[in-house]
């Protein structure tokens, strides 16, 4: 048998509560993602922060696996979306369409007016609707015809892709890829994991037998829980200065921005929670630093256009750059 995530107990003031959501969505989905503790935790982290999650690797390695055993999990509505080049915006926000019998406009609501939209090949669909779901992950409304329709609360955004090099795929420009809280990718399973799934899986799928466990209230109840978590201000400074290291390095054009500094902070604490504890610490910075500041920078060199392979080299850049910026500034004690 494959082991289960290990997960910290709860002390130092942490909100049980808050904990035993992170707990059970962890485990519960750490079954059907055998052997991805580290990525599961990720998962979490990023809708415990209220942040959307992009999942980036190879086609057939658990991608779509993982956000629809995340959305399974919780007790709340969710849809999916199949991302294709001929995907129309109003497939995925919604049109208006005229009633002849009442003489009016009558809204039709797409499939982002749910808790939890999984975006499977966000990259295959085109830069138009790409850009669609902007307005939704920034202020979760979508505005059309000139009239704003709110989004449910809470709402997450579980998107997929493919290598930016794969053939037919749009890479997603800066701004899109800002809305992200968080970039990570599943990667190939260990040499035990895929053993032991090529002779006990049949042609059943794990996730479709995956129970909610968390109720929507749990979840938001968690995510106002995050909020509550202490930073230390020598904490704060440890954070800020590998943000700002972002915007003075030689090898990068444009830094993390902001948003992406407080998008930073948010996704700490909620790392704090899920390892059962009410305050950061540096680890928390240290291991997120990658996966939420990585996919906000623009190395040198990355405007040489796409279809070229350089997709990925360039995404190898950016996150070896945040691991020298790491090694180059100070820990607090």
């Amino acid at each position: 048998m494959v082991a289960e995530p290990t997960l910290t107990k709860p002390g130092n003031g942490v909100s049980p509560m808050a904990y035993e959501v992170s707990r059970r969505l962890s485990l519960t989905v750490g079954r059907v993602l055998s052997g991805k503790a580290e990525i599961v935790e990720r998962a979490v982290i990023t809708l415990l922060a209220r942040g959307h999650l992009l999942i980036e690797d190879v086609p057939g390695v658990g991608k779509t696996t993982l956000a629809r055993a995340l959305a399974r999990a919780l007790g709340t509505d969710f849809r999916r979306v199949q991302c294709t080049s001929d995907l129309m915006p109003s497939e995925v926000l919604g049109v208006n369409v005229y009633n002849a019998g009442e003489r009016r406009f009558e809204f039709r609501p797409g499939p982002v007016f749910t808790h939890i939209l999984v975006a499977d090949e966000i990259n295959r669909a085109t830069p138009k609707t790409q850009s669609a779901l902007l307005e939704a992950m920034s202020e979760r409304q979508v505005s059309i015809d000139g009239t704003t329709h709110p989004l449910k609360e809470p709402f997450a955004v579980i998107a997929t892709q493919n290598p930016d090099d794969a053939a037919g795929t749009y890479p997603l420009p800066e701004s899109q890829l800002d809305r992200f809280l968080l970039r990570t990718s599943v990667g190939y399973p260990s040499a035990a994991v895929e053993k032991q799934l090529l002779s006990t899986r049949g042609g059943s799928e794990p996730v479709e037998d995956v129970e909610p466990v968390v109720s929507l209230d749990e979840l938001v109840a968690a995510q106002r829980e995050v909020d509550r978590v202490q930073v230390e201000e020598s904490v704060v400074d440890y954070l800020y200065a590998i943000v700002h290291a972002t915007r003075s390095h030689e090898s990068i054009t444009v830094g993390v921005s902001t948003r992406g500094g407080l998008a930073f902070m948010r996704a700490a604490r909620a790392r704090a929670i899920v390892k059962g504890r009410a305050y950061v610490i540096p680890d928390d910075i240290m291991e997120l630093a990658v996966p939420v500041l990585a996919h906000r920078v623009r190395v040198l060199g990355s405007d040489l256009g796409v279809g070229n392979g350089l997709g990925e080299l360039r995404r190898d850049d950016a996150e070896r750059i945040l691991q020298e910026i790491l090694a180059r500034t100070d820990v607090p004690l």
